[in-house]
This record gives structure tokens, sequence and C-alpha cells, in this order.
């Protein structure tokens, strides 16, 4: 499985904190292997939701095995804020049940799906 992006599909405009202000990212979409997903550019970084990496684009691969993948890879996940929460849900990256939500960046996207192309099927 190589990760190919076929261009950003729609950006959603930031989303606005309980405070008033401006939070410090906005949403879109990302074509990646002919999937749909969801992110959040926080910080100038593309982070994508990864219970939709894992629901989506891992779909055929246990797991435990991504997640023993991420650990041999060093790849750390973050916890999403309120506000994020709130906009993956807005996109549909993550369920409208989802109480929380840890997001990957693009980076350790790539890397991951580079590493795990040859437990997936040929597409």
């Amino acid at each position: 499985m190589f990760l190919t992006c076929e261009g950003t599909l729609g950006v959603a405009p930031g989303a606005t904190t309980d405070y008033g202000g401006r939070a410090n990212f906005h949403a879109g979409y990302q074509r990646i292997e002919g999937i749909n997903l969801g992110y959040l550019q926080i910080d100038g970084t593309q982070m994508f939701a990864l219970a939709q990496v894992l629901s989506d684009l891992f779909k055929d691969i246990p797991r435990a095995t991504i997640s023993r993948k991420m650990e041999t890879l060093k790849i750390k996940s973050r916890r999403c804020d309120l506000a994020e929460l709130r906009t993956l849900k807005a996109i549909n990256s993550v369920p409208t049940r989802a109480v929380k939500c840890s997001l990957i960046s693009k980076a350790d996207l790539e890397a991951l799906c580079t590493s795990c192309k040859s437990l997936s099927p040929r597409r």
C-alpha cells in the first residue's frame, strides 16, 4: 500500500472555541489511497483521526498489528481537545457518540502506510 494524496477536497473554516476566540486549526478532506479522510490542520501540520485511519484505511489489518507497528516506528498519537473533537464529528471523521479521539500526523501516517504495505491485500 502506497500513500497517495489526491488533493484537498474541501476545507471547513476554523472552529470557534468556547471562549469566543478562534481555534488554531481548520479542517478539510484528503483523499488517501482512494479513501476520503478528514483532517485538522493544526499549526501547519495535517493531523488525521486515528479511529478513521484504523476503520477506513487499515480495516483489513488487525489493530494489534497496527499498534505494534506504531510502537516500532515510535509513532505517537495525541489526544484532541473538545473543539477539535467537535470539528472532527462535524466532518464525519469520528462517530458523533465519540467522547475522545487521538490524532496522528500526516508524516507518521505515511510512515505507517509504508510499513504496512505488505500486510494489506492489494487493491
